[in-house]
């Protein structure tokens, strides 16, 4: 499958790194901030970019786009973000048309996710869909890609069993604490950040533990505040933060900053504490392991949690990879109809000249010649001739371009 709908000598392609290769200091080197995607929208379409789809989430990021060459993409995102090309190369995956359009699918379906069955990219597909239309940075290749992305995301997550027990980063984080925290119902539980992770794990934390006296700190505090209405969770401000580490068990840290915002200095306390940290770049420094007490989980090491849940899931892979291969047929069945229109639409529009050119000699010849009639009655012709050859066309896929420029070369519409 060949990507038409798009400027001649372009192809589509996705590029990007994820947690299979980078591990989280790469990923968090080439983590894309809000604003960084907008910059990157607005250059790529100073530099002629067709269409163009950002990903950036604590697993992976990525841009799916049309360009001459890769590198246009490749060069975009190390521009904007603090990773170099070379650090890029070591990790990176490039897919082209036919195997970019199936990889998206993959993505987006959470078959390619850390967790297996993470059904919270998805939302990450249609926020970056929804940006990029705002710049006007989705052509009709890339809208009926996404849309056929989503309807393949709910078919999965409605026909399989692959979501079955909402194994997310947030879910697994919450299976951490209750394997490694004993009587966890007891102990002192502080959130800091409010991005949707954390807000994840705080549901599934009220969820799972049955702890109902966990404490939510944000830079933001009206942030706090609002998410923990929704929760009945205790609100403090961030400047009480080393007060409230002091005499905290669990620490789940989930902010979006670009540099660690819970470092040795903001901890003392002797009585062991768990620290989770959920975000990309890191916001936990390292030091925090040089006191005996403190332990320390990143998100990479939450994907190592296998449990009987993840494995009932890996059973549904091939369910998953069947509704997966009917939505591409149809999306690949729609991009050849795509592809021979033009020359339908030339052929109707040849077929309408001839038409005309006979009428108007028919006209001449003729004074009782009724040119309203002749004109209704060939139309109908004209649409069962031109919808002849179109379902010819879309039976013979594999051999659609000969019969194209057969047909194009027996009509003559080169010029049309």
């Amino acid at each position: 499958m060949e990507p038409h709908l798009r400027a001649k000598g372009t192809n589509f392609y996705s590029i990007g790194l994820s947690y299979k290769k980078a591990d989280v200091v790469t990923r968090g080197s080439f983590s894309i901030t809000d604003e960084a995607k907008k910059n990157i929208l607005k250059q790529a379409k100073k530099e002629g970019v067709e269409s163009l789809l950002i990903m950036s989430t604590c697993n992976r990021t990525e841009l799916h786009g049309f360009a001459q060459h890769p590198f246009q993409l490749i060069k975009l995102l190390c521009e904007h973000t603090h990773g170099t090309v070379e650090e890029f190369e070591k990790v990176a995956y490039v897919f082209k048309n036919s195997k970019a359009v199936k990889h998206l699918f993959r993505v987006g379906t959470g078959l390619d996710s850390q967790i297996l069955g993470d059904f919270e990219i998805i939302s990450q597909v249609k926020h970056g869909f929804k940006l990029a239309k705002q710049y006007t940075m989705i052509n009709p290749f890339m809208e009926r890609l996404v849309n056929a992305v989503i309807q393949a995301s709910k078919r999965i997550k409605n026909e399989t069993e692959i979501s079955s027990g909402a194994t997310s980063v947030s879910f697994a984080s919450v299976q951490y604490i209750m394997q490694n925290v004993d009587a966890i119902s007891t102990k002192k539980i502080v959130l800091f950040g409010t991005g949707k992770i954390g807000r994840n794990t705080c549901e599934n934390l009220i969820k799972h533990t049955k702890n109902d006296h966990i404490t939510l700190i944000n830079r933001t505090k009206d942030k706090a505040e609002k998410i923990a209405g929704k929760f009945n969770l205790v609100v403090k401000d961030y400047a009480n933060i080393q007060a409230e580490i002091k005499q905290t068990d669990v620490l789940v840290v989930a902010t979006g900053a670009q540099n660690p915002t819970i470092s040795k200095q903001l901890i003392h306390t002797r009585k062991p504490l768990l620290i989770l940290d959920l975000s990309v770049p890191r916001n936990v420094s390292d030091d925090v392991l040089e006191l005996p007490n403190v332990s320390l989980v990143h998100l990479d090491n939450l994907s190592q949690i296998t449990d009987d849940t993840l494995a009932k899931r890996e059973l549904q892979i091939p369910n998953a990879e069947k509704i997966i291969d009917e939505i591409v047929n149809d999306f690949n069945a729609w991009l050849e109809t795509r592809k021979f229109a033009p020359t339908i639409k030339a052929l109707k529009t040849k077929l309408t000249l001839i038409r005309d050119s006979e009428i108007n000699q028919l006209r001449k010849k003729k004074g009782d010649f009724d040119a309203n009639e002749a004109a209704l009655v060939s139309d109908r012709i004209i649409h069962k001739i031109t919808s002849q050859f179109a379902n010819h066309l879309r039976e013979e896929q594999h051999n659609s371009t000969d019969s194209i420029e057969f047909i194009q070369k027996v009509f003559q519409l080169q010029n049309l």
